[in-house]
C-alpha cells in the first residue's frame, strides 16, 4: 500500500569516529524512499542511534545496507563503551507507524535477518514481537554477557544458537533484529558522580527487579555524572512523568537530585502531551487544543501547497470535520470499498472516542477522586484503541482491494493459475485478519465502556452506553466480514482458528453486555438497547 510507513532505529557500536558514523548514515540515505529523521551519538556509551522511516521495501533495504556497512567498518575486538552490546550493529527494531501491522513488521525483521545471515554470514537473533521463543522477547536475555561472553558460548550452549546464520561470531559480532511498538530512550543525570547511586535507582525503577512496568534501566557513569539510562517500552501504561518522579524520590533518599534529563532519538508527541497533562494538572485538557493538530485537521497548507515528501501522515481524525464527511461520502458511493469492514472499524473508533470522553469528564472531579487513576489508565488505552481503529478503516479497504487485484491476475497457464490461486488465498486471509483485529479491539473497547459506565461520571453515563452500543455494532459488523471471507478459506487452518476465536469474542461480549445492562439500570435508570 502506498501510504505504509515503517520506522527503523538501528543502534551502532560506534560514536567516537564520526567519519564511520557518516558512512553508515550515507548507506541509509542512499536508498530512495527513506528519510533519516534523527541521529544521536554518545561518546561515553560509544554508541550511535539513527532513526529513519519510509516505505517497507525501502526501509528493509536501508536496514540491510547499514548493517553491512557497520560490519565492514566496526571491529568489536577493539570496541569499548558503557553501553552493553553484542554487535557492530547491535539492535535493529522495526516499528509500525502508518497503515502497516505489527505482523508485517515481524515479517520484515525475519526477511532482513535471513538476508544478513545468508549474505553477510553474521549470526542473527530475533527479539520482541519477532522473537522465535519467549525468553528472547527481552533484549537483555540475548545480550547477556555482551560480545565477549557470546563469543565463548555461541556454538556450545543451545540457548545461544542464533535464529539465522552461523553459530560463531567474527569482528562484527551478532545482530539482534525485531519488531516492537514505539520506545522512548530516556536518560536521567544525577547531581553526583557516584555511579553506585545510579545503579541502585535503576534497580528500584526497572520492572525486572520490582520497579515500574515497561521500564528497563541501567546505572552508568556518563560525562562525569551518574546516569540512569532507560528504555520506556509503553509510555501509555507507564508515563514518562511517573518515571521521572520515581527517580526524583529515589534520588532524594541518597541526598542527590536530578541534574537534567536527556532524550535519545525521537519521542511520540502523545508522550509529551501526557507528561504536560500530568505535571501541569490539566485534567480537562484535550489533544484537539494543540495548535498543530487543529491546523492539521483543518488541512491548512502553505502558499506552495502541501509538502510532497512528508514522512508522517497528518490526516485529520475520521471522527471529525471534513474527513468524516469524505469517509461517509466514499462509503455511500456504490464502490466495493470502503465497505462494511471499514464501517465497523469506524464504529469502533467512535466507541473508543466516547469512552475517552467519559473518562475525561470524570478526571479532576472531586466526587470521583478515588477512581481518577483508573480513569486515566482507561483514557490512555481508549485513545490508543481509537488511533488503531481509525487506521483500520483504511487497512480494511486496502485488504479488500488486494483481493480484487489478485482475482485480476493472469490464469492462462497452469503456473499462472497456481500463482493466481495462491495470491487470492493470501489476500483473502489478510482480508479476514483485518476485520478480526477490529473485532478484538471492539471487545476491548466494550470492556472499557463497561468500566466507565460502572465508575465514571454519572452525568455522562448515557455517553458510555452509546459507546457500548457502537462497540457492539463494530464487533458484529467486523464478525460478519470475518465469517464471509473465511468461507473462501475452507481448508485454511488459520481461518478455522479465527472463527473459533471469534466465537469466544462473541461470548465475552455477551457477558459484558449483560453487565453493562445491569449497571445502566442501577446507576442511571437506563437500558442498553
Amino acid at each position: 500500500m502506498p501510504n505504509q510507513i515503517v520506522e527503523c532505529i538501528p543502534n551502532f557500536s560506534e560514536a567516537r569516529r564520526p567519519e564511520v558514523v557518516e558512512q553508515i548514515q550515507a548507506a541509509i540515505q542512499g536508498v530512495q524512499g527513506v528519510k533519516v529523521l534523527d541521529r544521536h551519538s554518545d561518546l561515553d556509551h560509544n554508541r550511535t542511534v539513527i532513526t529513519f522511516a519510509g516505505t517497507p521495501e525501502a526501509v528493509e533495504e536501508a536496514a540491510f545496507r547499514c548493517i553491512a556497512k557497520a560490519a565492514e567498518l566496526i571491529n568489536l575486538e577493539q570496541h569499548t563503551g558503557e553501553h552493553p552490546r553484542i554487535g557492530a550493529t547491535d539492535v535493529v527494531p522495526f516499528v509500525p507507524i502508518s497503515e502497516i501491522s505489527m505482523e508485517e513488521c515481524v515479517q520484515m525483521a525475519r526477511r532482513v535477518g535471513q538476508r544478513v545471515a545468508g549474505e553477510l554470514e553474521i549470526p542473527v537473533y530475533l527479539y520482541e514481537q519477532a522473537a522465535s521463543r519467549p525468553e528472547r522477547q527481552n533484549l537483555e536475555n540475548i545480550r547477556r554477557g555482551q560480545y565477549e561472553t557470546l563469543k565463548k558460548e555461541i556454538g556450545i550452549l543451545p540457548e545461544r544458537e542464533p535464529d539465522f546464520g552461523p553459530a560463531k561470531v567474527g569482528k562484527a559480532g551478532a545482530v539482534v533484529i525485531g519488531a516492537r511498538q514505539p520506545l522512548i530512550a530516556f536518560n536521567v543525570y544525577l547531581t553526583t558522580e557516584d555511579v553506585s547511586i545510579a545503579k541502585a535507582i535503576a534497580k528500584a525503577v526497572r520492572h525486572s527487579s520490582g520497579g515500574l512496568r515497561y521500564v528497563k534501566g541501567l546505572g552508568l557513569l556518563v560525562e562525569g555524572r551518574a546516569q540512569v539510562s532507560m528504555n520506556l517500552t509503553n509510555f501509555r501504561a507507564t508515563p514518562v512523568g511517573r518515571v521521572v518522579e520515581m527517580i526524583r524520590r529515589e534520588a532524594g533518599r541518597y541526598g542527590v537530585g536530578i541534574h537534567h534529563t536527556e532524550l535519545v532519538g525521537l519521542i511520540p508527541q502523545d508522550a509529551l502531551v501526557n507528561a504536560a497533562r500530568w505535571y501541569m494538572q490539566m485534567d480537562q485538557f484535550d489533544d484537539s487544543q494543540i495548535l498543530e493538530k487543529r491546523l492539521s485537521a483543518a488541512q491548512i497548507q502553505g502558499e506552495d501547497g502541501p509538502t510532497e515528501d512528508r514522512i508522517a501522515p497528518t490526516d485529520a481524525s475520521l471522527t471529525t470535520g471534513q474527513a468524516s464527511v469524505d469517509f461517509l461520502d466514499a462509503l455511500a458511493s456504490g464502490t466495493a470499498a470502503p465497505g462494511g469492514g471499514s464501517a465497523a472499524a469506524h464504529a469502533g473508533a467512535l466507541a473508543a472516542a466516547l469512552v475517552s470522553m467519559v473518562a475525561r469528564l470524570t478526571i479532576g472531579k472531586k466526587k470521583y477522586v478515588q477512581v481518577e487513576g483508573q480513569m486515566q489508565a482507561i483514557l490512555d488505552e481508549a485513545e490508543a484503541l481509537r488511533a488503531e481503529l481509525t487506521t483500520a478503516v483504511k487497512r480494511d479497504s486496502a485488504a479488500f482491494e488486494a483481493v480484487m487485484e489478485a482475482f485480476k491476475l493472469p490464469k492462462d497457464t497452469p503456473a499462472e493459475q497456481e500463482a493466481r490461486l495462491q495470491a487470492i488465498e493470501e489476500a483473502t486471509l489478510q482480508a479476514t485478519l483485518e476485520p478480526f483485529g477490529v473485532a478484538q479491539k471492539a471487545v476491548r473497547v466494550l470492556e472499557l465502556a463497561s468500566q466507565v459506565i460502572s465508575a465514571g461520571n454519572l452525568n455522562a453515563i448515557s455517553d458510555g452506553g452509546a459507546g457500548a452500543n457502537l462497540a457492539v455494532a463494530a464487533l458484529r459488523g467486523a464478525g460478519l466480514n470475518v465469517r464471509f471471507n473465511a468461507k473462501s478459506l475452507a481448508t485454511n487452518q488459520e481461518a478455522a482458528r479465527l472463527l473459533n476465536e471469534l466465537r469466544d469474542l462473541d461470548l465475552q461480549a455477551a457477558r459484558l453486555i449483560e453487565k453493562i445492562e445491569l449497571e445502566l439500570k442501577e446507576r442511571g435508570g437506563l437500558a442498553l438497547e
